[in-house]
């Protein structure tokens, strides 16, 4: 049985632990109750069982526990340059017996520790249940569509770690991965213009239409890509053919419909 009154409490009696001042925590705060809305949006959207719709939100309140350890500690959401977030909220839920809190029930465990520990992965891992494999998927496109959200809206210094890129470069490396549609290795990635292009690259990697449909319906590709310049003349042309492509991709994608 799942609680999810319950499992929000737990959620807010655990943020207790971490300044509320803080602009990354509260970004991460809010970010995580959009993404458990979306969740649970996307899994009602599939026609799913109410069980299945119940754990898809629950997973979403869960699936960046790790993020408030990471930022108290590296003060950065960079996993290259800290730790392992979805690996952090492993050890935070399960080393620690927290699960508990959130759900009494463990016949959710290897669902939810999978469905973590994937949804920050540039792909899923092979070798899942049918029923990890879904939650796997539908966690990672709830994520990504309330990133957009977080990326259009939210303070940029407290997703880039600084207010202005605008002297900032494309790397080559990364805008070939991008044009070429091959999926960005983050430890390439140079600077902040680079994280903004992986971050467009979300874009090619949902699996259901809803959450691709629900950026695309709230203009949060044309707003993401408005809240960037760039001075070099190079980089600016090769920032405005990162968002083309992108926006062309989806505009195909959705003309034909993911599911």
């Amino acid at each position: 049985m799942i609680d999810l009154t319950k499992a929000r409490k737990a959620f807010k009696e655990y943020v207790k632990n971490y300044d509320p001042e803080d602009k990354q925590i509260k970004l991460k705060i809010t970010h995580i109750e959009r993404t458990a809305i979306r969740a649970r949006e996307i899994a009602e959207k599939l026609g799913l069982e109410k069980e299945d719709i119940e754990l898809a939100e629950l997973i979403g309140i869960l699936h960046d526990i790790g993020r408030f350890e990471q930022v108290r500690r590296f003060h950065t959401f960079s996993d290259r340059d800290s730790i392992n977030h979805g690996e952090c909220g492993i050890q935070v839920l399960f080393e620690q017996n927290l699960i508990r809190d959130f759900v009494e029930d463990n016949q959710y465990d290897e669902i939810i520790k999978k469905a973590i520990l994937n949804h920050n992965r540039a792909g899923i891992e092979e070798g899942l249940s049918e029923k990890e494999l879904l939650h796997a998927r539908l966690i990672k496109d709830a994520d990504k569509t309330d990133i957009f959200y977080t990326l259009t809206f939210d303070d940029i210094k407290a997703v880039y770690g600084t207010y202005d890129f605008s002297d900032d470069k494309i790397s080559d490396e990364i805008y070939r991965n991008f044009i070429e549609e091959k999926r960005i290795d983050y430890s390439k990635r140079k600077g902040p213009a680079d994280v903004l292009v992986s971050h467009f690259q979300f874009l090619y990697h949902f699996y259901f239409s809803y959450g691709l449909q629900y950026v695309y319906d709230h203009g949060y590709i044309d707003e993401f890509y408005n809240r960037f310049s760039f001075k070099d003349e190079e980089t600016a042309k090769r920032y405005e053919n990162v968002y083309k492509a992108a926006k062309e991709y989806v505009e195909n994608k959705l003309s034909t419909s993911l599911n």
